[in-house]
């Protein structure tokens, strides 16, 4: 099992996520990408992780 580093400055709980880091709720990634799917953003479930990749 290969070691996660985990990036403490991008917290993350989406365990589904290839750059999810197990053994704690933060993203291994060094920067990641926010974008939305709405025209005209009000709320947070607006927002999407574009950096999301599908874990095995």
């Amino acid at each position: 099992m290969e070691k996660c580093h985990a990036n403490h400055c991008i917290q993350c709980t989406v365990q589904q996520c290839k750059h999810h880091c197990s053994n704690e709720n933060y993203c291994s990634l060094e920067r990641i990408l926010v974008g939305t799917h709405e025209q005209h953003p009000t709320m947070d479930q607006c927002t999407d992780c574009k950096s999301f990749e599908l874990g095995r």
